[in-house]
């Protein structure tokens, strides 16, 4: 049976790449027979580089890419350095899953209302300084916000995959014995700064490999965070891509499909310079690690203060313009506040938000499903399709893989538009619960169970009694994790649902593409909520489990197990 369910999984979530990308490259040369296309061709791939200045924004999908990816992994690195196992570690802990919950679109948004020419940064510089720009002074300081150079995007992508790689580096750094490898480098003269340079930096930076190679593809293409705050003249070229596909001509989907083909060269590209580099720093060059005394201790903590001082100033900023009825520049604050916007979008946002919570919570839960029977699988069988097999939906582009996707559907059943759209929604949540529950898995205690089996429990109840509780929180965490990915599905969403599923996160990146910021505010608020309600949900049910779990060993609670007499033959 368990065989039987992990060929499903197989099915479902890693073979459909396959004709994803052979969609994609067939209909890149010219083969779409659904829209009269039939004779393989270059025409394609001519149109792409043929564009107007494609090359440039090709340079700058790559630039930000990895500038962004490299300065979140230093980031993460600085903050590691100077807090890890220290009292303010406990308070990192307790702020990433607030951190994770936020998505990409909704602190994109509150970035913008932050730095924007007329943003509460502006704002802030006139009450206390007295300086008023004018309208040329206004164009000067677009410096973040649709900057020509994507200065922004690097910026703010960099600071929200800061927490995705603490999140992930907290398994690692606990398999490292960081604390008997500084006491032996304390022997030997080094100081906690320069051990860290020299010692755990590089097995550090080798075991990130998979994170960082997802936060490159992510980073390379990412196409709602770039439409809200990246360049436009010329755009990424994700966004290029996209707008070709959003092309109400059909003829010209072979050039959008030849972009897509293009994104996935560059994506492979970018990985095999991510191994280079990874090569290089650990093992290639690594004079640097015995070549002296050098080390300096980076203000990771102060870094860590300014990400969450930043958070916390956007949320209560999307407030105010939620509730602004006139706020003109450059005052500090509102002069009239109005509850009209969100009666003006309340019905229409509710319907929304209630197919939006239907598709996270469906799909999360089948992934949850299948990520659970897949490590189990792993356990009793001793096999598993290799991680980075599973992690492919995360280390690809999405465009790259869901126009394929489309083509596929239109031979099945194109009128589904709901179903295909939970499918995409599980196709890319699957790698980050799995993933999510790796850690938890490795580290159980699979003597508990063997102990239960003798003990004459079934394989099942052992599991139910034993491991399930024991495992509670990180299960109810990597649903979490489920939801979020899934309510933060952009292009899946509008490619599979052809613009007739709407979540909040569509609703969103379309309002902030110069409509009402109030209206705009309000939608990346419910974004923000929507993820942190689970979080949440997730923590409380972790802290309640460990409560129970002392009451019951203190016998302050009957416990079945403890209490159940024992039988005599």
């Amino acid at each position: 049976m368990l065989r039987a369910l992990y060929l499903v999984i197989i099915v479902v979530c890693i073979v459909p790449t396959l004709p994803g990308l052979l969609g994609v490259l067939l209909s890149a040369l010219g083969y779409i027979p659904p829209i009269g296309l039939h004779y393989l061709s270059l025409d394609g791939f001519s149109a792409v580089f043929s564009w107007a200045g494609v090359w440039q924004s090709i340079g700058l999908t790559i630039y930000s890419a990895i500038f962004s990816s490299y300065l979140a992994c230093m980031i993460t690195f600085a903050i590691l350095q100077s807090t890890w196992r220290t009292s303010f570690w406990r308070k990192i802990e307790l702020s990433l899953s607030p951190l994770l919950a936020m998505p990409h679109v909704a602190f994109a948004i509150g970035f913008a209302f932050m730095f924007a020419p007329t943003g509460m940064g502006a704002r802030v510089v006139h009450d206390w300084f007295g300086y008023t720009p004018n309208a040329q002074d206004v164009d000067d300081l677009a410096l973040l916000i649709k900057d020509p150079y994507a200065l922004g995007l690097v910026v703010m992508l960099a600071l929200k995959e800061v927490p995705f790689l603490l999140l992930m580096s907290i398994p690692i750094l606990q398999q490292l014995k960081i604390e008997q490898t500084e006491k032996v480098s304390h022997a030997m003269g080094y100081s906690s700064a320069q051990t860290w340079w020299k010692c755990i930096f590089p097995q550090w930076f080798a075991r990130l490999r998979f994170p960082m190679l997802a936060v490159i593809a992510y980073s390379l293409a990412v196409v709602d965070v770039a439409l809200i705050i990246g360049p436009t003249n010329p755009p990424t070229f994700a966004v290029l891509v996209w707008q070709w596909f959003n092309d109400p001509d059909l003829s010209l989907l072979p050039r959008a499909a030849a972009g897509a083909v293009v994104l996935f060269a560059i994506a492979s590209v970018l990985i095999g310079l991510a191994r280079l580099i990874e090569w290089a720093v650990t093992k290639g060059f690594k004079a640097w690690q015995y070549s002296g005394r050098n080390g300096v201790q980076l203000p990771g903590r102060s870094l860590f203060i300014a990400i969450i001082g930043l958070v916390v100033l956007m949320v209560p900023l999307l407030v105010i313009w939620s509730f602004a009825q006139r706020w003109r520049f450059p005052d500090l604050l509102p002069s009239q506040y109005s509850l009209r916007f969100w009666q003006y979008e309340w019905q229409g946002i509710l319907s929304t938000l209630e197919q939006s919570m239907f598709i996270a919570v469906v799909c999360a839960t089948i992934s949850l499903v299948l990520a659970l029977m897949a490590h189990e699988y792993r356990l009793r069988y001793r096999w598993q399709v290799p991680g980075y097999i599973i992690a492919i939906p995360m280390l690809i582009p999405q465009l790259s893989v869901l126009f394929g996707l489309q083509i596929v559907t239109l031979y099945i059943d194109s009128e589904a538009y709901l179903f295909w759209v939970c499918w995409a929604h599980v196709f890319f949540a699957f790698p980050f619960v799995y993933l999510s529950l790796d850690g938890p898995w490795r580290s159980f205690d699979n003597g508990l169970t063997r102990v239960a089996l003798s003990l004459g429990k079934s394989p099942l109840q052992a599991w139910f009694k034993i491991k399930l509780p024991l495992l509670l929180p990180a299960i109810a965490f990597a649903w979490a994790v489920g939801i979020s990915v899934s309510l933060a599905q952009y292009l899946p969403t509008l490619i599979l649902g052809a613009g007739r599923v709407s979540t909040i996160t569509t609703e969103a990146v379309a309002l902030s593409s110069g409509f009402d910021r109030r209206v705009t505010a309000i939608y990346a608020i419910w974004q923000a909520i929507l993820p942190l309600m689970f979080f949440s949900f997730a923590i409380l049910l972790s802290r309640l489990q460990v409560k129970y779990r002392r009451l019951t060993i203190k016998g302050l609670l009957p416990n079945e197990s403890l209490s159940r007499k024992p039988r005599h033959p």
